[in-house]
C-alpha cells in the first residue's frame, strides 16, 4: 500500500506514528490489534536515507537490530547471509558503507528492516534520492522481494507511477487538515511487467490521471 499527497499532508509523519517514532495528539494507531506506544519489534523501518553506521560493514549494519535483541552470533550470522542473498549483496557482505553506491545502501537499509522479521514493513520514500535507472532497479527487487516474504508493506512516494507499479492500494492523502482524501484499488495482477510496459495499459493512465486530479484538487482547495 502506498501513500501519497501533496508537500506537507503528513505522509511521513503518519509512517512515524505508525512506527512509535513521534506521538499523536488523538486518536489511537493498532497493530493487529494492539495500541502502538513505542517503537517495536512488530514494525520495520526503512529512511528515505539508508543512515548506515559507517564503522560497520554491510552484514554488521544488517545484524545490528538482532545483536539489540540478543540474538545468539550464530543465528545472527545465519539469517545476515540469507538476507544478504535476498537482497543481491552477497559479494559485498565486508564491504562498509563509503565503498557502497546509493543503491545497495539502500538495500542495506531494507535487509537491515527485515532482519527483525517484522509484521510490517514501513518505507519512507527509500528511493527518492536515487538516479532514475537505479530506482526502477530497485522497484522490481522490491517487488520480488515483496514475493518471496509476503511482508505487509506502507510505502510512502511523491511519485504517481512508483505507487501505481508497485502498490496494491494506494491512499491519496490531503493536508490542512491532514486526512485520507481517497482510496485507489490497482488491478493489475502479480507478478507485473516492468514500469515501462504496464505504463502503455490504458488503465494505469486512468489510475494516474485519477490520483493527479486528487492532488491538484486538494492543492488549490488548501491555496
Amino acid at each position: 500500500m502506498s501513500l501519497i499527497g501533496e508537500s506537507g499532508c503528513g505522509k511521513t509523519t503518519l509512517l512515524r506514528a505508525i512506527q512509535g517514532l513521534v506521538r499523536i495528539d488523538s486518536g489511537s494507531v493498532h497493530v493487529d490489534g494492539v495500541a502502538v506506544s513505542d517503537a517495536g519489534r512488530d514494525r520495520g523501518f526503512v529512511f528515505q536515507q539508508a543512515s548506515l553506521l559507517p564503522w560497520r560493514t554491510a552484514r554488521h549494519n544488517i545484524e545490528f537490530g538482532l545483536e539489540i535483541q540478543g540474538i545468539e552470533k550464530a543465528e545472527r550470522a545465519r539469517r545476515v547471509t540469507e538476507l544478504l542473498e535476498l537482497v543481491g549483496l552477497g559479494h559485498a557482505r565486508d564491504q562498509y558503507p563509503y565503498q557502497l553506491s546509493g543503491g545497495m545502501q539502500q538495500r542495506v537499509g531494507l535487509a537491515r528492516a527485515l532482519a527483525i522479521d517484522p509484521a510490517i514493513l514501513l518505507m519512507d520514500e527509500p528511493f527518492s534520492a536515487l538516479d532514475a535507472q537505479t530506482r526502477e532497479v530497485l522497484q522490481i527487487e522490491l517487488m520480488r522481494i515483496h514475493a518471496q516474504t509476503k511482508k505487509t508493506t506502507l510505502f510512502v512516494t511523491h511519485d504517481l507511477d512508483e505507487a501505481i507499479y508497485l502498490s496494491n492500494r494506494i491512499i491519496v492523502l490531503a493536508a490542512e487538515p491532514g486526512r485520507v482524501k481517497q482510496i485507489i484499488a490497482v488491478p493489475f495482477a502479480r507478478p507485473r511487467p516492468e514500469l515501462a510496459e504496464l505504463r502503455a495499459d490504458p488503465i494505469f493512465q486512468d489510475i494516474r490521471r485519477e490520483i493527479w486530479s486528487l492532488i491538484r484538487t486538494s492543492s488549490r482547495t488548501a491555496a
